[in-house]
């Protein structure tokens, strides 16, 4: 099993802030893999769990919304692995946008 993609995002929103602009912008968390997207999401406190689908493929992610700063991991089944270093790139472009 591959290892997740692991990925920590500063901002200066505040929790509360930071975790509506995240929820606001779900459906463009799909655009960290091409051709994919939201499955399912949902929260728990301060944590967003959410389903991608892609190729036939579930990618399982998570969100940890903090005080300073967004944890974000992703895990990518063995067949989208190869997709590791594109996913993270588009993730670095891609969510800090939902945090401005």
């Amino acid at each position: 099993m591959p290892e997740p993609i692991k990925v920590d995002l500063p901002h200066s929103l505040g929790r509360e802030a930071a975790r509506a602009r995240i929820a606001g912008g779900v459906g463009k968390l799909a655009e960290m893999i091409p051709g994919a997207s939201v499955a399912d999401h949902r929260w728990e406190g301060d944590t967003l769990h959410f389903s991608v689908s892609a190729m036939g493929q579930a990618v399982v992610s998570r969100i940890d919304v903090f005080d300073k700063r967004v944890h974000v991991e992703v895990d990518l089944p063995p067949m989208l692995a190869l997709l590791g270093g594109r996913v993270r790139d588009k993730l670095l472009s891609v969510a800090p946008k939902l945090l401005k």
